[in-house]
């Protein structure tokens, strides 16, 4: 059985090192943090530590360097963003577990917060090789002297058989944090004991990403709603002619079968039935809403791609959230990033905000997505920090992380 956070803040943590596993993986404009929702998230755990006198240093990572390190993807943005919104103080290293690392944990006071440098500058993180990411974490437990404790605090993370999250759990004594139980909550309520009707919102570029999401919910969700780059498999699968959209064709017999074996089911899938279809990729093209049965029959033709669900598409997922109880949302509709085109993303998101359900965003793009679109975190029941973990746990795989904590 996990251990829960208050169980090590009650055995007291004043004048000791306590890692924390966070997650601060957010995305950049250069060094300019351009949605701090994790870093916000990852506050609270942190504070209640710095509060009972602990002294913290915490493992990220951003971005996916190549085992070594890369100014671009430098956590310090995350870290000084992570700064200018604690009230605790927080001082950030410029390596790993090198000379600075072991200086800066050294001379942590209590109550302090140190951020190492992104633990994915070490190739050892990542490594397939028990024994490499073991050396790796015993080089993180060392950071804490004699009496260290673990917190894993990242659920961005947990499905990664990572030193910093796996085996680093089998050298310290290890604690669920707060942020990562909650996911846990949530999502064991979504899938186990949904209230009913339970729909379920898909979007994304590429449908092979979600096949065995969409393969676990058949039958477990009351309605899916398909949006997002992934709709043009499906519609090809119905035999629409799809121009030059995204389409997975390898996929097609896949979709196909989910199609005819789902209302057996109980699951009805839901497929647009209009589309925003551009000339080309970009904010400015030329584009024009399309039934999907004649998409290549107007003015652009077979060259054109579609980019959103179309205005008829968007009240008909409004209508099916609006009566629903419990809404897992996963992927945006269409490419929210350019204003002509985010029309669907923000008609779902409005419909959510709307509804009396219970609403879990999957994280990733979605999270942004609703951030990005002016919605804040408050309008929904629950905003995951992590997409990946997010989606394999509603696929039922184990994921590493909470499984070494013996959750």
């Amino acid at each position: 059985m996990a251990h829960a956070l208050d169980e090590l803040i009650a055995d007291g943590v004043a004048g000791r090192r306590v890692l924390v596993r966070s997650d601060l993986n957010v995305p950049l404009d250069g060094s300019t943090v351009t949605d701090d929702g994790r870093v916000r998230a990852s506050l609270p755990v942190l504070k209640k530590l710095a509060d009972a006198g602990a002294r913290v240093i915490v493992m990220a990572h951003l971005g996916r360097p190549k085992g070594q390190p890369d100014p671009k993807y430098s956590i310090a943005p995350a870290a000084e963003k992570l700064a200018e919104l604690a009230d605790f103080p927080v001082r950030i290293a410029t390596d790993v577990v090198g000379e600075d690392a072991r200086a800066k944990a050294a001379a942590l006071a209590d109550g302090e917060v140190l951020v190492i440098e992104n633990v994915r500058f070490d190739a050892r993180e990542t490594s397939k090789d028990d024994a490499e990411r073991g050396a790796f974490a015993d080089e993180l437990a060392a950071l804490t002297g004699d009496d260290g404790a673990y917190v894993d605090d990242a659920f961005g993370a947990v499905h990664r058989k990572h030193a910093s999250v796996f085996d680093i759990a089998q050298r310290l004594p290890a604690y669920l944090g707060d942020l990562v139980k909650r996911e846990l909550d949530v999502l064991t309520k979504v899938v186990s004991d949904p209230e009913r009707p339970f729909v379920v919102v898909m979007g994304g570029s590429k449908v092979s990403d979600k096949l065995a999401v969409i393969e676990n919910l058949i039958g477990k969700a009351d309605s899916l709603l398909i949006g997002g780059g992934m709709v043009f498999t499906f519609l090809a699968a119905q035999g629409h002619p799809v121009g030059g959209s995204l389409l997975e064709k390898d996929q097609i017999e896949t979709v196909k079968d989910y199609l005819e074996k789902a209302p057996a089911a109980g699951t009805k899938i839901i497929l647009p039935v209009d589309i925003v279809y551009a000339a080309k990729f970009a904010a400015d093209a030329d584009h024009e809403v399309r039934p999907v049965d004649a998409i290549e029959s107007g003015r652009i033709g077979a060259s054109g791609l579609g980019l959103d669900i179309g205005p008829e598409s968007a009240k008909l997922f409004a209508d099916k959230i609006k009566g629903a109880r419990t809404v897992f949302w996963n992927g945006p509709a269409g490419v929210f990033e350019m204003e002509a085109f985010a029309g669907g993303t923000r008609a779902v998101a409005e419909a959510i905000v709307a509804s009396d359900a219970m609403s879990v965003i999957g994280g990733g793009d979605s999270a942004s997505a609703v951030r990005n679109l002016g919605f804040s975190d408050d309008q929904f029941g629950h905003i995951s920090t992590g997409g990946g973990a997010s989606l394999e746990f509603i696929e039922g795989k184990e994921l590493p992380g909470v499984v070494a904590l013996g959750v």
